[in-house]
């Protein structure tokens, strides 16, 4: 691995904040969520009701939203040859009764309610000032030296040796989360949401995001895939409700400045995938690129917000306990996640 005496860069992108936790930091703006952050959460809870953030696993359904990704396929473990589900195990002779099922799963880890870590997106950059742009992820963590490919010349085993989603489990996200209502601002029209719009719905909540805080966005788009019942439309994920601008600069700069530890909305991808706008050279993804890349920022992604976003109308507020650890999968670049909020 790389020394960790010294960064592994000679120099970061632009908006990036590389090396400001540390030269071999790789929890980015997790770091902000500090105790006094959790204990900020914990004076959310007042009624003790808690709701579940995530879709079912089985869905979006089918695969119309991303080809490469699939849903879930459950089966039995077998046990002696025999599939382990309503299986007897004990001697009947003997007056034996347990009867077994054991399953395994084949899991696409990014294809329903989950997180990004930061080995999910890098980009092609010059960390080194060689003028020859290499692949880079956070905190300059370089391709085929810490994010190894299955073909990897030395035979290490695949998958992110750094960066990987396990160091958000270790960490074990929990904070005060925020929700803002986008679905109140735009309903189901699809929309970019600029800073304009999202000061306007940061008005609406009446609340103030302070740092190590997680900004969730409700725009309605997981209500239709529950709707759907797996079978979703082709077109929606172009064509329903809102997703973020990841080309304004406005909002690219309160995103920085905000001090968030981590940004989630029930939509496909947060912001518009890919932009929209002419983009000769760059990212095609500029707030994957912005959050992922250059700040540090966990996204989550196909939440569920419905059931939470009327209780918090209910109760004239918008901030609640947020309870949300990856699973402890390490090597992986995202991750299911079953997120809890607690009010």
């Amino acid at each position: 691995m790389t020394n960790s005496s010294s960064p592994r860069w000679t120099r970061r992108p632009p908006l990036s904040n590389w090396g400001d936790f540390g030269n071999d930091d790789q929890l980015g703006r997790l770091n902000l969520i500090t105790p006094e952050s959790v204990l900020r959460g914990v004076r959310e809870v007042r009624s003790g009701q808690s709701y579940c953030l995530s879709l079912p696993l089985t869905l979006p359904g089918g695969n119309v939203l991303n080809p490469r990704r699939h849903p879930p396929r459950l089966s039995p473990t077998l046990r002696d040859a025999q599939p382990v589900f309503n299986l007897a195990i004990g001697d009947a002779a003997l007056g034996q009764t347990d009867v077994l099922c054991d399953d395994a799963v084949l899991l696409h880890t990014q294809y329903s309610t989950q997180w990004d870590s930061f080995a999910h997106v890098g980009h092609l950059f010059d960390a080194a000032g060689t003028g020859d742009p290499q692949a880079v992820y956070y905190n300059g963590f370089r391709a085929g030296e810490d994010i190894v490919g299955p073909d990897d010349p030395q035979g290490r085993p695949g998958g992110a040796h750094r960066l990987g989603i396990d160091t958000f489990a270790v960490k074990a996200i929990q904070s005060r989360g925020v929700l803002l209502d986008l679905f109140a601002l735009c309903g189901t029209e699809r929309r970019a949401v600029g800073y304009d719009g999202l000061m306007q719905a940061l008005d609406a909540a009446a609340t103030e995001l302070l740092p190590g805080d997680i900004l969730c966005l409700y725009t309605g788009f997981a209500d239709l895939l529950l709707e759907m019942a797996g079978r979703p439309d082709p077109a929606m994920r172009q064509a329903r409700c809102a997703v973020l601008d990841g080309r304004d600069e406005r909002l690219q700069q309160w995103i920085i400045d905000s001090g968030i530890a981590a940004l989630c909305a029930d939509n496909y991808g947060v912001e518009d995938v890919p932009a929209a706008g002419a983009h000769i050279c760059g990212a095609r993804l500029p707030l994957h690129e912005l959050c992922l890349f250059k700040q540090g920022i966990p996204l989550g992604e196909l939440w569920y917000f419905g059931e939470l976003a009327q209780a918090l109308k209910d109760e004239k507020r918008a901030s609640f306990m947020l309870t949300a650890p990856p699973l402890r999968l390490p090597g992986a670049v995202g991750s299911p996640v079953t997120p809890v909020a607690t009010l």
